[in-house]
Order: C-alpha cells, then sequence, then structure tokens
C-alpha cells in the first residue's frame, strides 16, 4: 500500500510537526550527526506534501530523556496541539525520539487517533485509528521502553562489577580530589577552596545552624562588596 494515500487534503492543511530530541547535552555536543538527520525531516514533510509556511520544528527537548523523568516542555506542546486538532502529521526519526515510557506514547497515538493525525518515523506512515498501524506503533513504544531498562541494566550491572574491583570513581565532595594511587582520596590542590570549606564547617560547628552559616557568608561577602564600591568611589574622586 502507498503510504501517500493516508495523506488527506484535511492532513495537509494543518501543521507538520518534526519533533527533535537527544537524551542529553553530551549526545547533543558529540552526536551531531542524529541531529542533523532530524532536522533534515523538515525536507520529507515538504516532499509529502506540505508547505514551508506550515512545518514546524520543535527542538526544545533536545538534551532531556524521554524516560519520563524529565519535563518536556517540547513534548507537552506537541501533545497540546495534536489535542487541540492543529496538526496533521507528526514527524520523529524513530519512535523512543517521541517517547520512551508507554504513559506518554499511548497518550499521544490516543490524542492522534481521535483528531486524525497521522505519526511518521524512518520506516513509514501510521494512522493511530487504523488497527494494524495503532498495533504496529504500540509494538515501536514498548521495544523502545524495554530498550531503555536494557540499556540501564547493563550500565548499572557495569558500575556494580566496578566497584566490586574497588575501581569505581565518582564524584567526590567539594574540597577533594582523586590521588593517583588507586582509592587515595586527597585535599584540593588549591588552598583557597580548602580554607573556604573549613571555616565553613568551623562557623557551622560555633552556631550549630546551616542557616546561621548562609547568613554569615551573606553578610561577609556584601560587607565586601561594599567595601569594594567605597574603594573604587575614593579612586574615581582621586582621578577626578
Amino acid at each position: 500500500m502507498n503510504e501517500r494515500t493516508k495523506i488527506t487534503a484535511s492532513h495537509l492543511a494543518r501543521h507538520a510537526v518534526v519533533y527533535l530530541r537527544q537524551s542529553s547535552a553530551a549526545q547533543v555536543e558529540h552526536n551531531r550527526e542524529s541531529t542533523e538527520r532530524q532536522y533534515a525531516l523538515a525536507s520529507k514533510a515538504r516532499e509529502l506534501g506540505w508547505p514551508a509556511e506550515r512545518i514546524v520544528v520543535i527542538n526544545e527537548d533536545l538534551g532531556l530523556s524521554g524516560g519520563g523523568t524529565a519535563t518536556r516542555s517540547g513534548f507537552a506542546r506537541l501533545t497540546a496541539e495534536v489535542a487541540l486538532a492543529r496538526v496533521g502529521l507528526v514527524l520523529g526519526l524513530e519512535v523512543s525520539r517521541l517517547a520512551r515510557n508507554n504513559a506518554e506514547w499511548y497518550r499521544l497515538i490516543d490524542l492522534a487517533g481521535l483528531t486524525d493525525t497521522l505519526i511518521g518515523d524512518g520506516d513509514g506512515l501510521y494512522h493511530p485509528a487504523v488497527f494494524n498501524d495503532r498495533l504496529l506503533l504500540g509494538l515501536k513504544g514498548t521495544m523502545s521502553e524495554a530498550e531503555l531498562h536494557i540499556l540501564r541494566a547493563r550500565l548499572n550491572g557495569g558500575i556494580r562489577n566496578k566497584a566490586a574491583r574497588g575501581e569505581l570513581r565518582r564524584g567526590l565532595p567539594v574540597g577533594f580530589v582523586w590521588g593517583e594511587e588507586e582509592g587515595e582520596v586527597c585535599f584540593h590542590p588549591d588552598e583557597a577552596v580548602c580554607t573556604a570549606i573549613r571555616q565553613v564547617f568551623a562557623q557551622f560547628a560555633a552556631t550549630g545552624s546551616a542557616r546561621r552559616v548562609w547568613l554569615g557568608s551573606t553578610r561577609s561577602t556584601r560587607r565586601r562588596r561594599e567595601r569594594g564600591n567605597i574603594c573604587s568611589g575614593r579612586l574615581s574622586l582621586l582621578l577626578q
């Protein structure tokens, strides 16, 4: 079946939304080829018949996970536009770009089915109101969520094995750095950093309150700024 037959005049009269997402800021920075491929979906929308003025690119969620733990303003905007029947086509590089959890994924395809909205990816176009297309979209969403679980399990397993061998190094508290020897933890080489941290603990031991420590450091910072402003004012008067 020619997938272009699924596109009607009603779809073309509404917007085609290209949704972009990368799971982390590191992926956005280093895996630029994937980002460029996602932006290129706008050309696919034009090939399918949408004019440039009705193609919308949503890229607010670049660097955010689709697993449901992060608040994605772009996905919320997409869902709202679909619910208002303003979208004729939703395009993503693959289903996992849209959502990696079934709660968000099924909400989107339910709304798309009700509002006669098509969903497309690298494999083709789907109409969520058609049983076979909905079945395939459901399977893709389930596989995407399962893939995230498998990847997380592999990463956690590697971390546990490394920790069991005593080779795991995680971020240390402020003021400490890893040494050259295995498992060695040292004070920060910058004496100013160590001095500032010792002062914080000394003030906490004296006051017994984290809030009082914070208020004391705030007043100290304010006094230094005021002294700096007075000195700069005197200097400007001398220069005049």
